[in-house]
């Protein structure tokens, strides 16, 4: 190939259109427990995280609520992913055997909102959301209908393979992810650019700015028990007695039971299979969708 300006633009925009076409073919799997928020700062503040409000017979004058500010964001961080390619190799003809790495490049970018995702959910168990305490704790504060603060679990306690219940039902989700810039591809391709000038080489990379962080653990359930029936049983009704405070219930309904590659079968067996090992009828065949994810 002439190296010309022109050459250069065609070539950048087969090496874009190998990484969007890449990029578009990803569906990460993370969406249905996951809520994106556009973010047009710094650090998004999401000091409203675990409020609700109840209805009541209207009686007079409305009865305004206030609600309580958490101390809780998320601060976007800046991602980049970059290649070079040798000048001589697209002086050669050689330009076309790279295509499948921006392509490459392109579904890398699409999954990595999934590590941060599920690194984010694997760090649950140590890691505090908006009311102070892990993620996952047996020990999360509310109030009763008396106005004293009581205790609220989402962790069943164990020492194994972590397993997770969702309730993806609602317009908030367990997880949110903040995006402050989307992937873009650009380039490094002028001839005074310093690493075309001195080490001849072309540049081409991704960047992007955004983070995840937790949105309401009521929403999500965890166990480190061993995954059968009598387990996610109790997951499941414990999910559903949730209250928040002043006693109010949540009505929380598990939609999605989320397990590692390791669980696969047994979580199949416990919610889609249509007998038991002992032939009984399965009460529990199909009471949630199962969501068997390589990032866990």
């Amino acid at each position: 190939m002439i190296i010309n300006r022109a050459n250069l633009n065609m070539l950048f925009t087969g090496y874009k259109a190998s990484f969007q076409n890449a990029f578009a073919g990803i569906k990460p799997d993370f969406m249905p427990f996951t809520m994106e928020v556009p973010s047009v700062n710094s650090v998004e503040q999401y000091a409203w995280l675990g409020n609700s409000t109840v209805f009541r017979e209207w009686l007079g004058d409305r009865v305004i609520q206030n609600l309580a500010l958490h101390d809780y964001s998320i601060k976007n961080k800046s991602f980049e992913n970059t290649v070079g390619v040798s000048r001589e190799s697209i002086e050669d003809d050689s330009y076309g055997v790279f295509t499948p790495l921006m392509g490459q490049l392109g579904q890398d970018s699409a999954n990595h909102p999934s590590t941060l995702i599920y690194d984010l959910i694997s760090a649950g168990f140590s890691s505090k959301c908006y009311d102070g305490q892990y993620f996952f704790d047996t020990d999360h504060p509310v109030t009763n209908k008396n106005g004293n603060e009581v205790s609220m679990s989402n962790f069943q306690g164990g020492t194994g393979t972590p397993w997770y219940l969702l309730d993806t039902s609602r317009v908030m989700k367990p997880v949110i992810l903040q995006k402050r810039k989307n992937y873009n591809f650009v380039s490094m391709d002028k001839e005074t650019d310093d690493n075309v000038f001195m080490r001849k080489e072309y540049v081409y990379g991704v960047d992007a700015r955004l983070n995840a962080g937790y949105g309401l653990w009521q929403l999500a359930h965890s166990s480190k028990e061993t995954l059968d029936a009598a387990a996610f049983n109790d997951a499941f009704a414990s999910m559903q007695s949730m209250v928040g405070d002043r006693g109010k219930k949540l009505g929380i309904q598990p939609k999605l039971l989320v397990v590692p590659a390791s669980l696969r079968d047994v979580a199949l067996e416990i919610v889609k299979a249509e007998r038991g090992a002992n032939g009984a009828t399965n009460i529990n065949r199909n009471a949630v969708d199962v969501l068997v994810t390589p990032w866990l």
